[in-house]
Parts: structure tokens; sequence; C-alpha cells
């Protein structure tokens, strides 16, 4: 992380912060960027930050993250679409009040092994299409109308893809999530 200017670093954080530098070193732990004897310590340091400084402690020497971690779709009507050979952030987040949201992941570029779709949907449907062998879990899902539904991969290729979760909450609405076929 980069050194933090002397006068910001006085500054007091609130718990947006601290949770997002304990994403951060989740996701250097995953990567080994931080090792198992450190882990503690810094999430100790992390989630007992008062400023920006001890935040920059807990941080230290991590590698920067990329500038893709994070990004958020969104359109009040009409539909939100991502297709073809796009890259997908480790967070995505889908927000609309009455869109239709087709998200194909088949032919993405997926830099990560997990990612998050959150989606926050008031009424429309969403269809997201994951790579072959892609592992789906939507535990974090509050689906108000209908259920979501899930279509089983072909040929049992689940599982030697990447973690696909999908959170947030729908109103009127339903999710389908199938595999690529190809």
């Amino acid at each position: 992380m980069a050194p933090v200017p002397e006068d910001d670093a006085a500054r007091l954080v609130g718990d947006g912060d601290r949770e997002a530098a304990v994403r951060r070193l989740q996701e250097a732990y995953a990567e080994g960027a931080v090792p198992h004897e450190e882990m503690d310590d810094r999430l100790q340091k992390a989630l007992t930050a008062r400023t920006r400084g001890d935040l920059a402690g807990a941080l230290a020497s991590l590698p920067e993250p990329g500038p893709e971690t994070a990004a958020t779709l969104g359109g009040a009507a009409g539909r939100i679409r991502r297709r073809g050979a796009w890259r997908v952030p480790r967070t995505l987040t889908v927000e609309s009040a009455f869109a239709r949201v087709d998200l194909d992941l088949s032919r993405a570029v997926i830099g990560h092994r997990e990612v998050d779709i959150v989606l926050k949907l008031g009424t429309g449907t969403a269809k997201i299409t994951v790579p072959r062998g892609a592992v789906v879990d939507m535990e974090g899902l509050s689906a108000g109308w209908k259920a979501p539904r899930v279509r089983a991969p072909r040929g049992g290729a689940e599982g030697d893809g990447p973690v696909i979760r999908i959170s947030g909450a729908m109103g009127f609405g339903r999710l389908t999530v199938r595999h690529a076929r190809r």
C-alpha cells in the first residue's frame, strides 16, 4: 500500500473503511500474499483501526489491488446486458428498478477464483450464464416473488471452474442461472 500522507493519516475511518480493509486482507491471504502467522494480527489491526494511519499499518506490504476489483452496472429501466469477451471484476453489483438483466460469463475473462455478483433488483427478470465447471452459490440471495431457477450443467462438469456467489435481493421477477454448453 502507498504511504499515507501525514495530514491524511490522522483522519478517522468508519466501518466501511474497516470492512474494505478486511476484504482486501482476505483476498491477499487467499492469493498467498499474507502468511497464516500474520493474518490474525493484521485482521485485529484492521478491525480496531481508528485512523487511516492505523489501517495503513494493517495493509502494509500488500500488493496494490487490481483496477477491476469491483464494478457496478445500473439502470432505471430497459436492459442491462453483458456478453462476449468482457472482463469480470471480483465483485459485480447490478442495480435496477425495472430492468431486464442478462449476464453471460461463458466467454468472459474471469481473473479471480471467486466472483461475487450482488443483485439489487426491483422488478424484472435476470438471467446469468456461467462458464462450464463453475460452482454457483446463491445462499445470500433473497427472492421476493419467485424462487431462483438453476439449470444443472450437462455431463456433470460442475466443480472445476470459478466459484460464482450470487447474493442481494430481487423483488418481483425471477433469476435463472444456467451453465454454458461449451
